[in-house]
């Protein structure tokens, strides 16, 4: 179901049109959670906002005033506060003035269960600060065209979409992107709030989503119905796996599912394993009965799904 776009060209350092008065500006920041890059992009003309100017990179920042040419920059968005996306705000404030808006600081899904350490703890920028948040349905005009705050939690607690209302187009971020599934990953993630916001979006009516890593995405209702079967497969796989194998540890698990998978990945994997079983846990069909957290945590079947 998901694309492999291997023809997505960044154009690092180029400003790339996406539609009328938006253009993409790809981070020269690739890697296995990034792709090519961070894809920061300008709306309007006169005028300009630029959502997720990126790491804190000061050739991409230049890059981007290099873009804006003689149009200032009147507002700097961010979707949410991961090290690949927001820290470039501050460093383009510096160079612009401009206020920084949109997600709020840097939070948790959930408390750290006893013993348990954070693996994403090194990706999360906690010196972001906005200088006006956005909640869902607030909006910012620029250059005459309205951008609406979507709340799409999951891959972080905080995580933003924006609409451009004026050409049904969503900039998804890190939610939906063509490129790879996104990452939920205990406790900055949660499943729970992944398929929710997967569900939320399918009730609107967007024609493209622009995300923060590939290229754009074409058919988005369809491609969301596609995720959640993605994710309700992965959820299937786990309990199919509980009940050959009985109470187990997630790394075991993730040997067993992902047997044909690099093993370098398998540690990605359990993140991901972990927050299907925490969000299997809160519908009653999956029994931690090991609180201590990934990789550690033992699960095994409800007794509601157990043979009798």
């Amino acid at each position: 179901m998901l694309r492999h776009e291997r023809n997505f060209d960044p154009a690092h350092g180029e400003p790339v049109e996406c539609a009328d008065a938006v253009r993409r500006l790809t981070a020269r920041n690739s890697g296995p959670f990034t792709f090519h890059g961070t894809n920061t992009y300008l709306v309007g003309r006169s005028e300009l906002a630029v959502i997720d100017p990126g790491p804190a990179n000061a050739d991409h920042i230049e890059d981007i005033l290099r873009a804006a040419g003689p149009a200032p920059v009147s507002a700097i968005l961010v979707t949410h506060t991961h090290m690949d996306h927001s820290p470039g705000a501050r460093l383009l404030k510096e160079r612009t003035g401009a206020p920084i808006v949109g997600c709020g600081t840097h939070r948790a899904a959930r408390p750290l269960a006893g013993g348990e350490t954070n693996p994403m703890d090194a990706s999360g920028d906690r010196d972001h600060r906005a200088d006006r948040e956005m909640g869902d349905g607030d909006t910012l005009t620029v250059d005459g065209l309205t951008l609406t705050a979507v709340p799409t939690p999951g891959h972080t607690a905080n995580h933003l979409a924006f609409a451009l209302d004026e050409g049904d187009i969503l900039f998804s971020a890190d939610h939906v992107m063509a490129w790879s599934t996104s990452i939920v990953a205990p406790p900055d993630g949660s499943m729970r709030d992944y398929m929710a916001s997967l569900d939320r979006l399918l009730e609107r009516s967007d024609a493209l989503y622009l995300p923060g890593h590939g290229g754009p995405v074409a058919d988005p209702a369809s491609y969301l119905q596609g995720l959640k079967a993605h994710r309700q497969a992965r959820e299937k796989a786990l309990l199919d796996a509980l009940a050959r194998m009985g109470a187990s540890r997630i790394p075991e698990m993730v040997a067993e599912i992902y047997r044909d998978v690099d093993p370098a990945l398998h540690g990605a994997a359990a993140l991901s394993m972990l927050a299907q079983a925490e969000w299997l846990a809160e519908r009653g069909l999956l029994h931690a009965e090991d609180q201590r957290g990934a990789p550690e945590m033992v699960v095994s079947l409800s007794s509601r799904l157990r043979p009798a």
